[in-house]
Order: C-alpha cells, then structure tokens, then sequence
C-alpha cells in the first residue's frame, strides 16, 4: 500500500501514524518535546505576527496536569511504538533529545521498543552560546540516538552513506602508513576520515541567521541534512512525526527525498508550509497539502488555547499578542490596530464584556484614538450584547461581538477539501 507523500498532517502524530501501513518509511527524524514545560512566546520572522508554543503537557487519568517523568515516557512511548511500525526494515530511527530525560528515554523507551541489538549510537551534538552557570559545567550538547529496525536487515540492505572530514595538517605532513583504524594501509589523504559520533562542527542557530524562523526549539539544516544524507538516499521517504517549523522537510527536499510532516499545531503545520513556499519556487506555485486542519466547530473546541487564538486572529488578519498584553485582557489586534479578545468558550456573558472595557480603558489611556475592541466567542448571551450596546450609548466605548461561525466558513473549507479528494 502506498501513502501520500510531500504533505504535511495535523493532529497527534500517534492517531494519524496508525493510518499509515506497516513498514513504509525509510528514515525516521524525531525531535519530541524536551520535558521542560516551557513556554514560549516566538516573534516571527516578518516581526509582524507573533505566535505562541508550546511543550507538551503531561496529565493523569483524572485530567490534572503531571511533571512526572514517566508519564512523559508513556506518552512518548506510545508514539515511538507507531514510528517503530511504520519503518522499514532496513529503516533508520533518530531521536533528538536533551539532558533532561535523555538517559530515561534510552532505557524505559527506545531500548524496549527497538530492542538493545538494535541501538547504534549515541550522537553528541555540541555547540556554544547562551548563558554559564556559577557552579555547574555549561550544558551545550544535545543527544541524538541513532537505532535500526532490523539490524540483520540493515547490515545486508540498510543505507549508511559515511560522511568524511579532512585530516588535520600533521597527518597530511606526515603521512602515517601504519593506521589502526585503516588495518595498516595506507590512509585516504583527499577523502579524510570518517566523522565520530560527536559532531562540534554544526554550529547552533541564533536569531541573526537567514533560516532562523523563530521557533524556539528549531534546529540548524546542516544538521538534518547531515542525518539524511548519511541514512537515506534519493526518492526515499523521510518521516518527521512532530515536524515544528519544518527543518527536516526542508532539508530532504533539498535533498531530492520524499517527505512527509506530522505536527499538532495547526499552527506549526501553516508555517510549516509558508517557510516551504518561500524556500523552493515549485512549492509555492503547488503548496504542499495540510491534511487534518480543523473542519468543524468541535474540532477547533479541542484546539490547544494558543493555537485556537492564533487561528482566530488570523481569520480576521490580525497578530497574537504576547503574555504580557494577554495577562491585560488583550489578545491580539486587528489589521488596524483595535485590541481583540478571544474567548474559546460559549455563552460568554456581561462580566467578561466589562473586563474588556476597562482593559480597553487601559490601553487607549491618554491617547485620543476612538476607543474600540473585537471579543471573539462561539456565543454570547443576551446580556453580553447589552452591555456591549449599553457601554457604546453611554461611553462612547465600541466593542464588537463576533462569534466563531461569522469569521470560519467551515462550508467553504470543507468544499476546498472535496476538491483536493
């Protein structure tokens, strides 16, 4: 059974790799949440919209939310076992992965699932920046664990295109005859020697960089195209099931690979795209596909709050706003500068139109701007469209009231959809 490649999907990486059919990729790039809780507020390239991510959050049976590192290890377990099926035999797994839980999803994750045979190496990725500790050695390496599927299979048919690096000038100069690690011949002085397992080489992304895209946890090209170019070759199928900002698809496109993007956010997923358009003139004449964006008002119900607000202010071509206006009662501004405020729930009632009015007071405090804002809700009671009546009459204070279902057309959406199929 074939799948559909160079198309990104949204949602759980979990439920959308369970469609896929067993043994159908060639290489496999994770680069999951690092169990650090985080969150992050990201401006964008353009220094217009401004989005926020971020790390995944771990919860019990009962709905509370747990930093407990082994129920991170469920969740990533449960996912790691999909990406295990759908390798192929002679397939070649990376995760990328920290100090934070690196040794835990070692043994508890990767060794259960693709057995301890099956591990291959431990790849330390240094770099420098950032700030030092007083009393602790500077942490400035990331893990990258390297595993088969089959290592029978992977020593007879498996992909493994050996990188070089140049000898340094005293083994040019002296030209040794007798090398251990050459079996006594002579060594290869044009083509160097093959690269180790800890690679310093690749320097980190900063802000100031051309690829820098403003996503807190992405990573350099050379890195991705490093790992597949060393275990993939061209027409192969390389997966990245929690995709970001697209590093890994923009690496093996370049590359001449077929790809394939998996990321919950419908966020991510849309920059995903854009930075794919923007990087290659024939996927912005035939953007990629993102299959699985929400199609129903229950959908975007279950969205992430982040991810719901940045959808929102989209539709209305607006920006996000970060934590510190939002913690002000603003969430975002229209394409004119009017404060918005988005509400993912119903019935939103007259206390919730009166917090905005003096957030809107407090925004518009000395300047002689009319004063007007946007709330944006799936429903509002009688009495929110009251006040807000009220507070324009008597206060000269303009607050619109827009619901979900006048800003997304799920109609038009869903019929583009149809198209596509």
């Amino acid at each position: 059974m074939s799948i559909k490649t160079n198309v990104i999907y949204c949602g759980d990486c979990k439920d959308v790799l369970k469609k896929f059919p067993d043994e159908c990729v060639d290489l496999i790039y994770v680069d999951p949440p690092f169990f650090t809780s985080k969150n992050y507020e990201i401006v964008f390239k353009d220094g217009y919209e401004l989005r926020s991510f971020k790390d995944a959050h771990w919860y019990d049976e009962s709905g509370r939310r747990r930093e407990d590192i082994f129920v991170y290890l469920d969740w990533l377990k449960e996912r790691v076992e999909e990406m295990h099926r759908v390798l192929k035999p002679t397939g070649t797994f990376y995760l990328h992965c920290d100090w934070h839980a690196n040794a835990y999803i070692r043994v508890y994750v990767l060794d259960k699932i693709f057995g301890q045979k099956n591990f291959r190496n431990e790849i330390i990725w240094c770099y420098a920046g950032g700030g030092i500790p007083k009393k602790d050695f500077p942490r400035k390496h990331d893990t990258i664990f390297r595993y088969v599927k089959d290592v029978a299979e992977f020593e007879k048919h498996g992909t493994f295109n050996t990188e070089y690096r140049p000898y340094g000038r005293w083994v040019k100069e002296h030209e040794p005859r007798h090398s251990l690690t050459t079996g006594g011949t002579p060594l290869d002085l044009e083509r160097g020697t093959p690269i180790n397992d800890w690679w310093s080489d690749l320097k980190r992304l900063t802000s100031y960089q051309k690829e820098w895209w403003g996503f807190p946890t992405q990573k350099p090209e050379s890195l991705l195209k490093r790992i597949i170019k060393t275990s993939s070759n061209p027409l192969d199928i390389v997966l990245d099931p929690m995709c970001g900002c697209g590093t890994t698809l923009v690496a093996a496109h370049r590359l001449g690979r077929r790809w394939i993007g998996i990321d919950i956010s419908p966020t991510g997923c849309k920059l995903t795209r854009d930075r794919l358009r923007k990087s290659f003139s024939e996927l912005n004449v035939n953007p990629p596909p993102i299959i699985g964006l929400p199609m129903t008002i229950e959908d975007l119900k279950k969205m992430s709050w982040a991810d719901f607000q940045n959808l929102v202010c989209e539709k209305i071509n607006g920006r996000s706003a970060e934590k510190k206006t939002r913690d002000k009662g603003i969430d975002g501004w229209t394409y004119e500068g009017y404060p918005i405020q988005v509400k993912q729930s119903e019935n939103v009632g007259r206390p919730t139109i009166d917090k905005f009015e003096t957030a809107l007071r407090r925004y518009y405090a000395g300047s002689k701007k009319k004063i007007k804002g946007i709330i944006i809700a799936f429903s509002f009671t009688s009495d929110a469209y009251e006040e807000a009546k009220r507070a324009k009459l008597e206060d000269g204070i303009e607050i619109e009231l827009k619901t979900v279902r006048e800003i997304i057309h799920f109609s038009d959406t869903e019929k583009e959809r149809k198209k596509k199929k």
